[in-house]
């Protein structure tokens, strides 16, 4: 892994109240028990603190350790709160990008399920309805190769691990996702990347679009 003194922080907007930053695979979000600094939310802090020490930074939202993509801190604590407890209605469009093993068993569809975790913490999906959370995944295909398949995803709750359950659920799970039923791992991560977020701004009433391209290993697998 580069180190994180090495790793220029991939700042995608920034105004007054939130940064918008673009998060490297295999970087966790916010501290755990066992990591406190080499953290996605430490960098942000020291980026802010640079230009002014007193300056602050929260968590919005999160995106797991192997996942990349657009990740939303606020620079106040109202802004904080203003995000989280609307988010699902604030954040009217999540895009993702996966590379999944096969094929899905339809071009495009919806997965729906209610979700719940064992004490192991592996998130599995219920068939009953309000069996758990539900979860909603839209899934589209983008592109096919003899052994992958590049999805276009929106999601429409978001769970823990939504769709990574989703896609074993379809018989197609994320490449490098040991974790959740995968078989290879040819780029060595996990092939799950945040590119889309369309957001109301809580203060201006505002959508602001955030966008990052498609990792270049996602285009590179499918020749494989």
């Amino acid at each position: 892994m580069v180190g994180l003194k090495n790793r220029k922080l991939d700042i995608i907007y920034e105004d007054r109240d939130i940064i918008v930053v673009n998060k490297p695979t295999n970087l966790l979000t916010i501290s755990t028990d066992n990591e406190k600094e080499k953290t996605l939310f430490h960098q942000v802090m020291m980026y802010l603190k640079k230009k002014n020490k007193n300056n602050k930074v929260f968590i919005v939202h999160r995106l797991d350790r192997d996942t990349s993509g657009i990740v939303v801190f606020a620079k106040s604590e109202e802004m904080k709160h203003l995000l989280q407890d609307d988010w699902n209605n604030l954040a009217i469009n999540r895009g993702y990008v996966a590379v999944v093993e096969g094929k899905p068993p339809k071009n495009k569809g919806v997965k729906r399920s209610w979700l719940k975790e064992t004490k192991t913490l592996l998130v599995y999906s219920s068939t009953k309805m309000g069996d758990g959370k539900e979860a909603i995944t839209e899934y589209r295909t983008v592109y096919n190769s003899n052994l992958f398949t590049l999805l276009d995803i929106k999601i429409k709750t978001g769970r823990k691990n939504q769709i990574r359950v989703h896609m074993k659920d379809l018989g197609c799970p994320i490449v490098g996702d040991k974790k959740y039923g995968a078989k290879t791992n040819p780029m060595r991560r996990l092939m799950l990347h945040h590119n889309l977020l369309e957001l109301v701004n809580p203060k201006t009433g505002k959508v602001m679009k955030f966008e990052t391209d498609i990792p270049n290993n996602f285009i590179k697998i499918m020749d494989m």
